[in-house]
């Protein structure tokens, strides 16, 4: 074969790997019926039982309401070694409410929370100590989305549930941003806008940039609101991360009909922190658990008929032959 029909044979199966790695997740639970594991290379577990642990390895998270929701923080922690940076791909569930297994939030540890309801979406924002769900002092955080760099998600195999569009259903698309002081959470309504208001490629931006809204400390409240804009696209311009512009970012949506709770602190008076002083030995090191992840995923998601998302990666060498072709 002449080297133009091999660069042309590359090239077209590139170009059927590229349209592969777009497809989405498509696997879909409701919390009865998960598998102990989502995803090959995951931490921990989504078969969480009933009650709470804070020793649960939970990846199970809901977002129900101001006083039904849940936050990704790490497993583990001596107080430095675990940002969210460090443990991504680790986190696990710490919510507000006793039942589904995981975690329960320290009273005390959150000191503003809005919760938003959308046409497209569900989206609690807000400020808090997380220190004391294991969060280092002055970690910056990062995002948490179902996608990650390989199709398992940050956290691997974290799976996300809510019952705000009339039924208990698993949402496909969201995404969170944690760090020890601020958080966000949207999870979006399947349907065609899903993508785009839950996108997950803005990973350095933050939470209020990604997630307009009210973040004010010491009010709680739940309001109906107008869904955002999606982020990172104003009008006909797209803004890709690392352009030499960063554009401000979306006004906050408009919102009504606002009820406000007195405080989180009595949902779970019995809540307490064991996390960082209880020895939970991680299932492997950092390198050692992403190496297990990348070895098996690729049977794992032939299983489940579903390709992955590698971040463009694919694409790009797609991409680079169109020049070498070009230039032949």
């Amino acid at each position: 074969m002449s080297p133009a029909k091999t660069i042309v044979a590359i090239f077209s199966a590139l170009l059927a790997a590229s349209s592969a790695v777009s497809a989405q997740y498509t696997a879909t639970y409701l919390p009865g019926n998960t598998p102990n594991h989502s995803e090959d290379g995951q931490y921990g577990t989504n078969q969480c039982g009933t009650g709470s642990n804070q020793e649960s390895l939970c990846q199970n998270a809901f977002i129900n309401s101001i006083e039904d929701f849940c936050v990704w923080a790490p497993p583990y922690s001596d107080g430095k070694n675990a940002t969210i940076g460090e443990t991504e791909r680790y986190e696990v569930a710490w919510c507000l409410k006793d039942g589904y297994g995981t975690r329960l939030i320290p009273d005390g540890t959150i000191i503003g929370a809005h919760w938003v309801e959308t046409p497209d979406y569900v989206q609690i924002t807000g400020n808090g100590d997380f220190t004391k769900i294991g969060i280092p002092k002055g970690d910056s955080g990062g995002e948490l989305d179902p996608h990650g760099a390989d199709g398992n998600g940050n956290p691997i195999g974290g799976l996300v549930f809510g019952n705000s569009f009339g039924k208990m259903q698993q949402y496909h698309e969201w995404t969170s941003f944690m760090s020890d002081t601020e958080f966000c959470f949207r999870a979006c309504k399947p349907g065609p806008n899903a993508t785009k208001l839950c996108q997950h490629v803005y990973d350095v931006m933050g939470c209020q940039w990604n997630m307009p809204g009210d973040y004010s400390n010491g009010v709680f409240d739940s309001c109906m609101g107008d869904s955002a804009q999606p982020m990172g696209v104003y009008g006909t311009s797209t803004f890709h991360q690392g352009d030499p512009v960063t554009p401000e970012a979306h006004p906050k949506p408009a919102t009504s009909q606002c009820t406000t709770t007195a405080s989180l602190t009595q949902i779970n008076p019995s809540a307490t922190h064991s996390s960082s002083s209880a020895t939970i030995t991680p299932v492997a090191s950092h390198s050692q658990a992403a190496a297990s992840a990348t070895a098996t995923t690729s049977a794992h998601n032939a299983a489940l008929g579903r390709s992955v998302s590698w971040e463009g990666v694919a694409f790009g060498s797609v991409v680079g032959l169109v020049g070498v072709l070009a230039a032949l």
